[in-house]
Formats: structure tokens, sequence, C-alpha cells
């Protein structure tokens, strides 16, 4: 089965749920006037770590997922909570790579731990989960016609990384530091994620692919969502790395996850107001479903992005290299 289809046969069972139903970025509870969020995400060693990964630059991705949930809820972070499966042959150099890793996120982030454990395991897992306070979560479910949609930062590089090291290519220094710094340590938009809470109507973390997310988004806020391709973020590093690849360079940075921006949508009359890095590459408007616009053209956009369980063959990412 499939990521999807596994969430699917979930939630028939899980019924009691928070104030937030299951579905978002994060859960919430209300405690007063304010909001209660909770997030947890698991690295796996076999899935999340290549072999150019540094131990510190685990621990330090390990926080970052977490905390970029609680981002995307327009949350401030408040606490870090993880978990961490240790193979029995990992050395003690590697181990305490990965703690300071944690801990050199915890100090970028200012986030104190709260609670840990260790247990054994057939392969290198670290649980996370991170908590956060905000007084209006942002949801996926709240696009409305009309409003823009913006995405934080720059994207495609994570997968240009990702793919580079894979196949073996042999790139230019030049390139590879580019490329290599979102696709080992990304960092989460914490700062982006607070200034949008009660400006924004609705918001996601691209940790699937930009394509898979503003289908969520769509699906979510029951709204049509046109995007112009050519208006993407995408560093020239990428196009560079596609045409080494062979590849379509906007369908690689739409099917980019882990790439931890913040796709969101707003009233046309706040962009105005946001004073972080951030790119208007669409509309949402009235209707269902995600349609790109390029060269003149509006077509239906592919679902592409990372998927956990697809076939081998495919390595995660739904459409990209059928």
């Amino acid at each position: 089965m499939r990521e999807s289809e596994i969430i699917t046969l979930f939630l028939k069972h899980l019924k009691k749920q928070g104030d937030i139903p299951l579905g978002d970025d994060a859960g919430a509870f209300r405690v007063g006037d304010e909001w209660l969020v909770i997030t947890n995400d698991m690295l796996v060693g076999k899935t999340d770590v290549p072999n150019i990964m540094t131990p510190e630059e685990v621990g330090f991705k390990a926080v970052t997922m977490n905390v970029s949930d609680i981002a995307a809820m327009g949350a401030r972070p408040i606490g870090f909570l993880f978990s961490i499966g240790i193979p029995g042959e990992t050395s003690s150099e590697y181990l305490e790579g990965i703690a300071k890793g944690i801990g050199d996120a915890l100090n970028y982030y200012n986030l104190p731990v709260i609670s840990a454990d260790t247990n054994e395991a057939g392969d290198l897992i670290i649980d996370g989960a991170a908590l956060g306070i905000t007084g209006s979560p942002l949801l996926r479910s709240g696009a409305r016609p009309g409003d823009l949609v913006c995405i934080t930062g720059d994207i495609g590089r994570a997968l240009a990384g990702y793919l580079v090291w894979r196949n073996g290519v042999k790139i230019e220094k030049r390139i590879r530091d580019v490329i290599y710094e979102k696709f080992l340590r990304p960092i989460a938009r914490v700062e982006a994620g607070l200034r949008l809470s009660g400006v924004a109507n609705s918001a996601v973390d691209v940790s699937d692919g930009l394509s898979k997310e503003l289908h969520l988004l769509a699906e979510k806020s029951g709204v049509r969502i046109d995007v112009a391709v050519e208006k993407l973020p995408i560093m020239e590093e990428v196009f560079e790395v596609s045409e080494l690849l062979g590849m379509d360079p906007y369908i690689l940075a739409l099917g980019s996850g882990e790439e931890f921006e913040l796709l969101f949508t707003l009233p046309p009359e706040k962009v105005a107001d946001l004073d972080f890095q951030c790119t208007v590459i669409g509309r949402v408007v009235a209707g269902e479903g995600v349609y790109y616009r390029r060269s003149g053209k509006l077509k239906e956009m592919p679902l592409i992005g990372w998927e956990h369980l697809e076939p081998s063959d495919q390595k995660g990412y739904r459409s990209l290299f059928r």
C-alpha cells in the first residue's frame, strides 16, 4: 500500500481527534485564547539519509522537518521531543554527530528539548515531535477565490541535489555547493510562518513537492488553483542540473520535496505588507483542481511529488520518472 492509502485506512478508525482534525501540517488544541500546535515527523535512515549526509546534518534535519510543520501552522515553536532507534552497529562517533546536529538545530530555532527516548532498531530512526503556540492557526482549508498563491524562498535545489547524488552526476563545485546546501541542510521558515498568522488564508509546507502541496490546498479548500510555472522561483543552478539530466526544470521544481518552504494564499491587498522573501506564482479561483500556465497555454497540472512506498523504480516520486 502507498502512504496515501495507508493514511486513508487509518483515518477510518481514528475518529476521536483534536480541535483541529487530522489533515493539516499539525494538530492543535485550544488552550484559553491560544492554540497549542503539535506535530510529529519521522526520519528514517533508508529513505531520508543519503550516504553523503553527515551525522550532524542528520540531527539538524530531524529537528527542521518538525519545526517546519509548526511554521506552516503560523505558530511559534516552543519545544522539541524525540525518540531515537539505533542499529546495534552504530558507532559512538556517529551518534555524537547526530546529538550535536540536534543540539545545533535547537540553538538555531531557540528551542528546548523537553523529552527523549532511545531504543535498538533495525535502521536509524529519529521520531521527532514539536510543539508551538499561535493565536490563529493556518490551515490547508482556508484558500478563497481571489487569493494570490505565494511561496517563500526558492524551489528545486533539494531534488536537484538528490538526483545528482543518486545518479553520480559530475558537476562543477559551484553548482554542487548551491544545490547541496538545500539538499543536505534545509531550513524551516519560522519567521515567515509567524508573520503569516492572521494574514494568510491558508498555508502548507513544501515537504512532498510543490505540485502535491498545491493539490492538497485546492482539495482541502474546495477551490481551483492556477499557477504560472515560469514565475516559479528557481535558481540558475537547478536549470543547469536539469539540462545535464535531460529533464524539464519546471517538472523537477514542481516535484522537489523536503524544500521546507511555505506555500500560502492571501488576499492581494495583503501582499505588500509581507516583509520576507516570497514570490507570487498564481491565483485561487472558483472550481476544482490545479492548472498551470506555460507559454500562454493552460493545462491541468499532473500530481508530481514524493510518496513513501511507491514502486521502487519510481523512488517515491509519483509521475516524475514515468
